[in-house]
């Protein structure tokens, strides 16, 4: 069905109009908006879609004037949702399926009149770029007469896996309804048929692909949904780079429309000469840039840099595992506790712990990640590998330490420590000596060292992709914005 605004004005002459709409969630809107900087530097007018809960966030820790004066051409807006369905990962997902697609129907209707009536207004919305798990935008877009690209802010292998979940279902029944399941060996069940992945187990997959939880099936259902409406888009664009996952990214090519491998981002942003939207911000929490003046007083690689994202929680014991294993390695670190890293109550660590690390330890709530990354004196990252925190490590060459909490964070896990050689991985049910241990390894054993090696190699080639005049992702970038025009 097409739109009748697409007819109704000259187009032709118009400045491409692209609407980019993130999943509301902390990660998906920082490689998103990446994504959008890189579009408005091709020549893209750009809306940026945020919910309202997820824009009063920003403005709250940047300052409610910061987004006034963005450069011609870049705009955002913002959809309406109850904030009681973004509190949880699980509320979210129900936001994405049920209450999204009326009102982003309803603002491009909205962009669309006003380009109509006023000439000064943003030109006729040409394009939809939507994260991959945003795939209501296909039925917009059918809707509206709009061409849609889905942006998965994940990497190739878990793309990978999440196209074979029907499969999963067939073969094996999964996932399990009781975790009785679970315990019976199946964990340990070889999966050796998943294209461009290779000795794989089942617990290396997405854990919502091997848990009985409520949530995991809801996770599991939703990946999977998505996934198929995927091959619907007239493109994907995944944030990874070639020569990490070439295998993968190889396999996929054969099964969708286009694939476009764009990463890592903000390398792709550095090779701008100026970058008018360097104001605008990634976080919805205020970042802590005192923390880069910490590390300035440290000798190089030799901080070991602890952060678990927005969205993982663990319990007070397991805090204080990880804090006196800090504490007992005797090497320096800034760890980032959000306020709410704590389930159900306030990060508390004991009065020893505070004696014994005061002159070689620094507590922040939240920092800005890439440039602590590349700070010199940052040695090791314990990180719960979600997939940016993971090629952002990789793109800065600092190997991890990783403690995969859910989701797609457990193949992350297996990629880094199995396949690229820059992780290890740390039990679940964490201990202080064990985490003692592997970061003693981490930061000056002979493991480490390989690690670190690796580390620099991926580094490398990171930058291969992206400064290179034939690196991979700037080909690929280069190919998807002709992709958007010739639609």
């Amino acid at each position: 069905m097409s739109d009748p605004y697409m007819g109704s004005r000259e187009v032709a002459d118009q400045k491409p109009h692209v609407v980019c709409i993130p999943a509301p969630g902390q990660s998906h809107i920082k490689a998103m908006l990446k994504l959008a900087k890189l579009l408005h530097h091709s020549g893209f007018h750009i809306t940026f879609v945020n919910t309202e809960f997820n824009h009063n966030r920003y403005l709250q820790a940047l300052g409610q004037n910061s987004l006034n004066d963005l450069p011609p051409g870049f705009q955002f807006k913002t959809i309406g949702l109850p904030p009681s369905s973004e509190q949880n990962t699980i509320s979210r997902v129900d936001s994405v399926k049920r209450q999204m697609y009326v009102p982003f129907c309803e603002l491009i209707r909205e962009l669309n009149d006003q380009s109509v009536v006023n000439s000064n207004a943003s030109p006729l919305v040409t394009h939809i770029v939507s994260d991959g798990f945003t795939s209501f935008t296909i039925k917009a877009g059918d809707e509206l007469g709009i061409p849609v690209v889905l942006f998965f802010t994940i990497s190739a292998s878990v793309l990978m896996a999440n196209e074979q979940l029907p499969a999963l279902v067939e073969k094996l029944t999964l996932p399990p309804t009781r975790d009785d399941e679970i315990t019976n060996g199946l964990l340990d069940t070889v999966i050796d048929w998943i294209p461009g992945m290779k000795d794989m187990r089942l617990r290396d997959l997405p854990s919502f692909c091997w848990t009985a939880s409520t949530r995991d099936h809801i996770l599991f259902n939703f990946s999977m949904e998505a996934t198929a409406t995927a091959h619907k888009a007239s493109a994907i664009i995944i944030h990874t780079f070639y020569a990490l996952e070439h295998d993968i990214l190889d396999a996929l090519s054969s099964m969708f429309p286009r694939v476009f491998s764009i990463g890592p981002l903000e390398l792709l942003l550095n090779r701008m000469p100026e970058d008018p939207l360097k104001l605008v911000k990634y976080s919805p929490w205020k970042e802590e840039s005192e923390c880069l003046q910490w590390l300035d007083t440290k000798a190089p690689n030799s901080v070991v840099y602890v952060n678990f994202g927005s969205v993982t929680v663990m319990s007070q014991q397991k805090l204080v595992e990880f804090g006196f294993g800090l504490a007992n390695s005797k090497k320096p670190f800034l760890w980032i506790i959000r306020a709410d890293l704590v389930e159900g109550k306030s990060a508390i660590l004991p009065q020893d712990f505070v004696i014994e690390t005061q002159d070689r330890g620094l507590i922040a709530s939240w920092c800005p990640q890439e440039e602590v990354l590349n700070h010199p004196s940052i040695g090791g990252f314990l990180t719960h590998s979600g997939w940016n925190s993971t090629i952002e490590s990789l793109s800065s060459g600092v190997p991890m330490i990783c403690w995969p909490f859910f989701g797609d964070q457990t193949t992350n896990c297996r990629y880094c420590c199995k396949e690229w050689g820059v992780g290890m991985e740390i039990d679940k049910d964490v201990k202080r000596d064990e985490v003692e241990k592997l970061v003693r390894e981490l930061m000056g054993g002979e493991k480490g060292k390989q690690m670190k090696k690796n580390g620099k190699e991926w580094k490398r080639l990171a930058e291969v992709a992206t400064r290179s005049p034939n690196g991979s992702s700037i080909k690929d970038m280069d190919d998807l914005v002709r992709h958007l025009l010739s639609l």
